[in-house]
């Protein structure tokens, strides 16, 4: 059986090659594309939480979107201090409740981020968006890893991919802005994180290196 979501992971993660090339995206903007990543992937881990246990998923969902809300939006803070960018104030204008504060800073680092992010970013954001709702309904619905899950284990699974990503900006994307961005630091960047995505992906749904050549759905790999 053909596994395709990996292509899909890999056919989204050649939008910022794209946007180096046709569209002039320096290291900042392919920093905000990366995090952009996360608030998808918390938005879908929330859902299959919820799959998971109806009831329970809304304590645990709660807690997760004010816990990894905030770990996000601190990170994007850093993320942008690193590239040398200043977002403002997140807290400006919004005015939720003292006990939402991590639910505010994300929506404010959010807004501000994105306002700095180039128009074709949309494009960027559409197709991972596309990749990773894919694998949710290919991989978690349609070959049963809901039956392998719990809430906890889906509640920290999202903090590796960010330990993951904060490495790569650090070492490649602070790389190219110190060197000018020079085009084979960012090219570099790109694939490295790719390949760090892809491996994540296989490992996460039990896939071998072999489904990418068609030689079997496999099997192998083992859990992170």
């Amino acid at each position: 059986m053909r596994i395709w979501s990996p292509y899909l992971l890999i056919a989204a993660n050649v939008i910022p090659l794209i946007g180096v090339f046709l569209w002039d995206w320096d290291a900042v903007a392919i920093v905000v594309f990366y995090w952009s990543e996360n608030l998808i992937i918390g938005a879908l881990t929330l859902l299959k939480m919820l799959y998971l246990s109806p009831v329970l998923g809304w304590f645990s969902g709660a807690f997760f979107v004010i816990h990894y809300g905030g770990f996000c939006a601190v990170h994007g803070m850093l993320a942008m201090s690193l590239m040398g960018v200043d977002i403002g104030d997140p807290f400006d204008g919004i005015g939720l409740p003292f006990f939402l504060i991590f639910v505010e800073l994300l929506i404010g680092v959010t807004r501000n981020v994105f306002a700095i992010a180039p128009a074709d970013w949309l494009w960027g954001f559409a197709a991972i968006a596309i990749s990773h709702v894919f694998s949710l309904f290919s991989n978690y619905f349609a070959r049963r890893e809901y039956a392998e899950q719990t809430t906890r284990t889906l509640m920290t699974a999202p903090y590796r991919r960010i330990i993951v990503l904060h490495l790569a900006i650090l070492f490649g994307g602070w790389g190219t802005v110190l060197l000018g961005s020079p085009l084979p630091l960012l090219i570099i960047l790109i694939v490295g994180k790719t390949l760090l995505d892809l491996r994540m992906h296989l490992r996460e749904h039990r896939l071998s290196w072999r489904v990418l050549t068609g030689a079997g759905e496999s099997v192998a790999a083992s859990p992170v």
